[in-house]
């Protein structure tokens, strides 16, 4: 169990770094837009606060990898930290933006906490 929530955890991360990409460098392309449902004048108008949403995300995505790499207490204790925090930016994100983020953020962050927490 450990190993799958070891797993679980940096393939979180990995979602995370790419929401990062798509947010930040790739906010105005055309895999962003369709990802996100935006316009072409929406994304222009809204770059930078994509940017900082994805340099929270790059923060999440660090958090993440460090609670996989660091030795207990402090790895776990980051890996619950920090999935509670993707956890709770997806159901915001899911009452506030878009359901679908629900599925993306939310329901993996509550699947890696219960793995991390049943791997302890």
């Amino acid at each position: 169990m450990s190993i799958f929530a070891t797993v679980a955890v940096l393939l979180i991360a990995a979602l995370h770094v790419y929401i990062l990409v798509l947010e930040m460098f790739l906010w105005t392309g055309p895999r962003a837009r369709a990802a996100f449902g935006t316009s072409a004048a929406f994304a222009s108008e809204t770059k930078a606060l994509a940017a900082n949403q994805g340099l929270y995300n790059g923060f999440l995505a660090a958090g993440l990898v460090w609670g996989a790499v660091a030795a207990d207490p402090v790895g776990f204790q980051a890996k619950v930290f920090f999935l509670v925090c993707v956890a709770v930016a997806g159901a915001y994100g899911a009452a506030t933006a878009s359901r679908k983020i629900l599925f993306v953020q939310t329901v993996p962050a509550l699947i890696g906490l219960a793995a991390v927490l049943a791997a302890h």
